[in-house]
């Protein structure tokens, strides 16, 4: 089994003591978002933990935990962008605190397992392409030794995104923008030694450089823990993603950061509410068992097969 954790709220950065009292635990809860009443139990052991992806926007709160999860396999995929407090409201300084604290993951676990994500990339009055691959420029340079990966994409504007961006005026891209867009980045990712990847996009950028990548990524999963895994493509995600099957342990309506694009907030009034229920002690993010609730175990396993890999 693969951990999420999580493409629905950033656990590392807000959540991190209920992450690992769960780790401790050796189980946890997650809620159906489709049926609230319906929470499966997940079992954490490491016999059936394959490997853990961190998604974040700041993990320094993780970090001096990590001696907690020896037994385990992970990665982190940290976006750090070029964005301001406008569209990333509730982050710090990216200059004086998020490189350092990326740099300060990396030389603690290893270049190979903090992934880069420059992403979505939104464009407006402010936010131009130029201004994009600006921007670009100067964090790869200053990430260069301590990443080997970027994966980038495209805004996609769903209905609560154009809604939470309305007032930014964010344009739609053409394949034509994307493609030369790409085609820069691609460049500049040479430039500083980095292998550079898409996100589920829909536009094929191989001709630009940029290669389909899969964020929950079987390949490298299975280099790092040199074994084959028999997981097959994620059904729960869009045709576009290319990511390995995985459990999911986040809750939507979660998440602090404040980032107009996010997919996952439906309404700040519904996060307050909801970070109100933390409990670092409980089994459930943001939330505790209610009456008619159902717990069900949810068969999970190793999906290893073989071992003594070396490459991929």
């Amino acid at each position: 089994m693969i951990l999420s954790v999580s493409r629905r709220t950033d656990v590392p950065n807000y959540y991190s003591e209920w992450f690992i009292n769960r780790m401790k635990e050796g189980f946890l809860y997650v809620r159906n978002p489709m049926n609230t009443h319906q929470i499966s139990k997940i079992d954490l052991s490491p016999d059936v933990v394959d490997c853990i992806v961190f998604w974040t926007k700041n993990p320094e709160n993780m970090i001096g935990k990590l001696e907690c999860l020896q037994n385990y396999l992970y990665y982190f995929q940290f976006t750090l962008t070029g964005y301001g407090k406008d569209i990333e409201s509730n982050l710090p300084d990216k200059r004086k605190k998020l490189i350092p604290v990326f740099r300060e993951l990396s030389e603690k676990i290893g270049k190979e397992k903090v992934i880069w994500r420059y992403d979505p990339i939104l464009i407006n009055g402010k936010y131009t392409m130029d201004y994009h691959l600006k921007a670009f420029e100067e964090i790869a340079g200053n990430l260069a030794g301590y990443t080997e990966k970027v994966v980038i994409s495209f805004v996609d504007l769903y209905a609560k995104t154009k809604r939470n961006t309305r007032k930014l005026d964010i344009r739609q891209i053409t394949d034509e923008e994307m493609i030369h867009m790409a085609a820069k980045m691609a460049q500049i990712a040479l430039k500083y030694k980095l292998v550079i990847e898409s996100c589920a996009e829909q536009i094929d950028l191989q001709k630009a450089g940029v290669r389909h990548g899969s964020c929950i990524d079987k390949k490298l999963i299975e280099k790092l823990s040199g074994c084959r895994l028999s997981g097959k493509k994620d059904k729960n995600q869009r045709g576009e993603c290319g990511c390995i099957e995985s459990v999911e342990t986040g809750a939507y309506n979660t998440c602090l950061t404040g980032c107009k694009y996010c997919y996952a907030n439906f309404s700040d009034e519904r996060v307050k509410e909801n970070v109100k229920l933390y409990d670092k002690v409980s089994p459930l993010l943001c939330g505790h068992i209610n009456s008619g609730d159902r717990i069900t175990d949810r068969k999970v396993k190793s999906l290893k097969i073989t071992a003594g890999i070396s490459s991929v």
